[in-house]
């Protein structure tokens, strides 16, 4: 896909692979515009080709790009490079919260709740702007080193319900909701219970469905209740336990309705772990689609699902007859034979046409008849309540008499009242004043304060057996520590020896010209002080000297002032200004420069130009090429003696040798068209000269004639 060294978009450098899934690559890059390290998920090819997918990915990863809160991986781009699709996002350090589990077993409560609450507070704000994530789970969330919880690959979910997506690509089935299962419609609440899994998962170190393959976890998801986290570690409180068997109902409508809910419960139990969270409510709403797993196996799940035929209005209740008589009759009311679910395919997974039409507000034929159905069963649940209601106050002062009676007879019953959240001096006096015997243990906190009650090991309303007393643990408050000094120091030996001392560590990074790239420039709070144990130092590392970036201007056919000026608007310099001959550029203007326009460099960076001499000047020049001979007319050559010619070419001032030889008798006549052409000559004005010598220099030219003769051509350059 993208190999190391890579340019995209001209901004961001490929340094490395840091991971891959069962949909996408992740890179770790550098972005040259803003200078910082983002990650690039890029969709595998088999994605990539299908369009609609692509189309789905791209409009939910720009949804996702509005988001912004500590919580939630923040996306900065889009983009699409040589067929392949990319979204940048923040680079987080760390490691995701399924690797964490895995590496620490189950979470302290503590740890879990802080993780949760992190979590459940960016998935908030993602639902406030009316995005679904619709595949929670520990994969999809990055603990980073700092131990802020970060939720990342927000829309990818949604564009996986294309029917082309196999359910190997979506990750795990064991957090998906029960709807998600059937292959039916998701919203928030889907979320929801995926959050309770989550969760779920970190206070027990376990899912708490598992089976041999997709199909059998999801129809546990459909049809099984999962075991009470307490049944495995009675240790996790009573109010962590109530929020996840909330969130994680089969009926979305019986789970939180919002995040916002679900927090709020959350804030509570870190207040009280055992507070009394997680009352289950019945509001009806509509949901939205999403598939979570692949055809072949919804079509498997759909096979075996059962009919959903019994409704109950009432909790059965084993002290009130009445109560259990008006479950029963108004489940004998759903349970006629001409108005049973059907159980084909249809009745688990509505078409599309169908979604069209309710979403446009047409009521579904069966919704209708069971309004129907319902308004009659409404009538007779209020005549019923009617007759416990009067049966219940006439027989209330019969009653009243007889437990009078024997409260007199029996010994005084000692029940716990709730102490918790008090400060001691006055929970001490409460239980004095109720005659209830207690004990004291001492322990740190990071959320209460000095001196309040944190827990009582007898619950508000319980009975307190005889010879027992209640063990209430008092907060000792944070427990302080000495903050090493790190300042001057390089960022990771400065997080080592905070890791060390006991405290959380966050890194902030700002530019600095003095301190040197690295090395931390402050913290918070400051060193040789002291901080609550486990709180969080905050140290700013120095990035080094500020890289500002300019984009180079378009100098072609601007005069070098002007070049110059246009650059130095950019914060750009002038470099080096060569000329060269032109036809199309006129004289002095820029013909090219060394750093094309539009590309992004340092600030003072010098730009190369080369400056236009206008059309190159034409000079015309001349060759000179001979014919013609100079022949013995009548001289008689001295037996083995030689003559010697010479030929001269004159030019204006100038000569040029053309011939200057020894000849025999039978080496004559001299040939001039094998004499060598002379070029480059200025003027075309010539005249050949020549003269003839015997051995001892005597002129013997009369005795020899010539016809030789040059001819000048012209040459244009």
């Amino acid at each position: 896909m993208f190999e190391t060294g890579m340019i995209i978009q001209n901004r961001y450098e490929i340094i490395e692979e840091v991971g891959s899934g069962g949909m996408s690559v992740v890179y770790k890059a550098k972005c040259h515009v803003l200078n910082r390290f983002v990650a690039i998920k890029v969709l595998k090819p088999e994605f990539s080709d299908d369009k609609g997918f692509v189309n789905k990915f791209r409009i939910e990863a720009q949804s996702a790009a509005g988001l912004s809160h500590p919580n939630i991986v923040n996306v900065f781009d889009v983009g699409e490079e040589n067929g392949f699709y990319y979204i940048v996002m923040e680079l987080v350090e760390g490691i995701t919260l399924k690797e964490y589990i895995q590496q620490n077993g189950r979470l302290p409560y503590q740890t879990a709740l802080d993780f949760i609450m992190q979590i459940t507070a960016g998935i908030e704000v993602a639902h406030e702007h009316h995005t679904i994530h619709r595949d929670i789970k520990p994969q999809n969330i990055i603990v980073s080193k700092n131990g802020t919880l970060k939720v990342t690959d927000f829309g990818i979910a949604k564009a996986a319900t294309s029917n082309t997506i196999a359910s190997s690509a979506m990750g795990s089935v064991h957090y998906i909701s029960p709807e998600q299962a059937r292959g039916g419609y998701s919203d928030e609440r889907s979320d929801i219970y995926s959050l309770g899994i989550t969760f779920y998962e970190m206070l027990t170190g376990r899912v708490p469905f598992e089976g041999e393959n997709n199909v059998t976890v999801a129809l546990m998801h459909i049809q099984s209740e999962l075991i009470p986290p307490r049944e495995y570690y009675p240790d996790i409180p009573v109010g962590l336990e109530k929020i996840i068997l909330k969130a994680t109902q089969k009926k979305p409508e019986r789970r939180y309705l919002t995040t916002n809910a679900m927090l709020a419960d959350l804030k509570k139990v870190a207040i009280d772990p055992n507070a009394d969270v997680g009352n289950t409510s019945a509001v009806m709403t509509n949901n939205a689609p999403t598939i979570q797993i692949s055809e072949e196996e919804l079509a498997a799940i759909n096979s075996v699902a059962p009919r959903q035929t019994g409704i109950s209005m009432f909790p059965v209740n084993q002290n009130n007859q009445e109560l259990d008589e008006a479950n029963q009759a108004l489940e004998s009311l759903y349970h006629d034979e001409d108005y049973e679910y059907e159980d084909d395919e249809e009745s688990l997974f509505d078409d599309e046409d169908e979604v069209d039409s309710r979403s446009k507000g047409e009521l579904d034929p069966k919704m209708e008849k069971i309004i129907t159905i319902g308004a009659i069963a409404a009538t007779v649940i209020i005549a019923i309540i009617i007759i416990v209601a009067i049966a219940s106050i006439s027989g209330a002062f019969k009653k009243e008499k007889a437990t009078t009676e024997q409260m007199t007879t029996q010994e005084e019953i000692l029940k716990m009242i709730d102490v918790v959240g008090m400060k001691e001096e006055e929970a001490i006096e409460e239980l004095t004043k109720e005659g209830i015997p207690y004990e004291i243990e001492r322990e740190y906190s990071d959320v209460f304060e000095e001196d309040i009650v944190m827990s009582q090991s007898i619950s508000e309303g319980e009975e307190i057996k005889e010879d027992s007393k209640v063990k209430l643990v008092i907060s000792k408050g944070q427990e302080m520590t000495d903050v090493p000094d790190v300042v001057g120091k390089k960022s990771e030996e400065a997080k080592t020896l905070l890791t060390a001392a006991g405290f959380e560590v966050e890194i902030d990074e700002e530019y600095d010209e003095e301190v040197e790239k690295d090395y931390v420039i402050s913290q918070t709070p400051n060193g040789e002080t002291q901080a609550a144990k486990g709180s969080k130092v905050t140290i700013v590392v120095s990035k080094g000297e500020e890289v500002k970036v300019a984009v180079v201007p378009e100098l072609k056919k601007k005069t070098v002032s002007e070049a110059e000026a246009a650059l130095s608007e950019k914060n750009l310099k002038l470099g080096n200004v060569k000329q060269e001959y032109s036809d199309d550029i006129k004289d002095g203007l820029v013909i090219a420069q060394s750093i094309s326009s539009g590309t992004e460099v340092k600030e003072g960076t010098a730009v190369d130009i080369t400056i236009s001499k206008g059309k190159k000047p034409t000079t015309t020049t001349y060759t000179a090429t001979f014919s013609g001979s100079i022949s013995n007319s009548s001289y008689v050559f001295p037996e083995g003696e030689y003559i010697r010619i010479v030929v001269t070419l004159k030019v204006g001032q100038a000569n040029y040798s053309i011939v200057d030889d020894y000849y025999d008798e039978a080496s004559l006549p001299l040939d001039g068209s094998g004499l060598s052409e002379i070029t480059g000559l200025t003027s075309k004005s010539a005249s050949l000269v020549y003269s003839v010598k015997d051995a001892a220099g005597n002129d013997i030219t009369s005795h020899f004639t010539s016809s030789l003769q040059a001819r000048l051509k012209a040459v244009e350059q």
